[in-house]
């Protein structure tokens, strides 16, 4: 379904492109030969020149300026409803014509925002060639920044999208991979929230990596990475890692078995039960009791 909404957002996005260059076009002509300016517009684009060279009445400058209100809010209505359907805040766009002609038309392309949380960068080269009643438009030169810190997970993807230049598959997987980042942050401030005296998060909830400390027994400590790998093909995965360090003296306090097979038991709970489920699981099997 996401491909289909994209697919048709791109088709709207090219054909105000074309609709914006066939206006360019028609200004140009008319800076050649401005004495003619009046006979090339008509309808609202006519009013709006009128209105620009003072010969509108003022109720018709009173309709056209309610009329552009009106656009621009249904243009905001429009982005509003394309952001939250994507999840992509667009913060920036500017475009650089580096070659036209009535053939070709070659574009810098430069745009930044928001995924959740994430914030990145595009540049691009926009190429586009009409032949004959037909236009093909190229991408090039494709460079992605994500201003983060800790991306080592999605490093090998975003060079991949750069090498293909498939811009389409890198937002898609934008989404979705701030996604399971969003669903990590809001388990670990959850379980930070119910066991303030056992979970500590040194990262801070959006970090990889959260802690568990027996109340009772220092020295004795869990670490969970919970990590959110992206494969080169775009293919978003948690990866879960559980670690322990459990001093000589604290291991003879447990039953039966060892705490050495901790990171093998938490793997089968979370694959039975899901993530969440299995750490909620795990703090309680090693006698860790909610904060009340």
């Amino acid at each position: 379904m996401m491909d289909e909404e994209n697919i048709e957002m791109v088709k709207g996005l090219e054909a105000q492109i074309d609709y914006f260059q066939a206006e360019i076009k028609a200004l140009q002509r008319i800076k050649d030969n401005h004495k003619d300016l009046r006979f090339h517009f008509r309808g609202q684009m006519q009013e709006a020149l009128d209105f620009l060279c003072g010969q509108e009445t003022g109720q018709k400058i009173e309709r056209l300026q309610s009329r552009l209100k009106e656009e621009v809010e249904e243009l905001r209505e429009d982005l509003r409803q394309q952001t939250e359907m994507n999840g992509i805040n667009l913060d920036s766009f500017t475009t650089k014509t580096l070659q036209g002609s009535d053939t070709e038309l070659v574009q810098q392309i430069r745009l930044s925002g928001r995924c959740s949380k994430l914030a990145f960068t595009v540049e691009l080269q926009l190429s586009e060639n009409q032949e004959g009643g037909t236009s093909e438009r190229t991408i090039s030169d494709l460079n992605v920044v994500l201003d983060s810190g800790d991306l080592h997970s999605i490093s090998t993807f975003i060079s991949r999208v750069e090498e293909t230049s498939d811009l389409l598959l890198f937002f898609r997987t934008l989404r979705t991979f701030t996604e399971r980042c969003d669903d990590r942050a809001k388990a670990f401030q959850h379980f930070q929230d119910k066991y303030p005296t056992v979970v500590s998060l040194p990262g801070g909830c959006r970090s990889e990596v959260m802690t568990l400390n027996h109340p009772e027994l220092p020295g004795c400590v869990f670490v969970l990475h919970w990590s959110v790998e992206v494969s080169k093909e775009g293919a978003v995965t948690p990866k879960f890692n559980l670690l322990t360090k459990i001093p000589e003296e604290a291991l003879q306090l447990f039953p039966s078995p060892p705490l050495g097979g901790a990171a093998e038991s938490f793997h089968s709970l979370q694959e039975l039960l899901g993530a969440e489920a299995a750490i909620e699981s795990m703090i309680r099997a090693v006698g860790l009791p909610p904060d009340l």
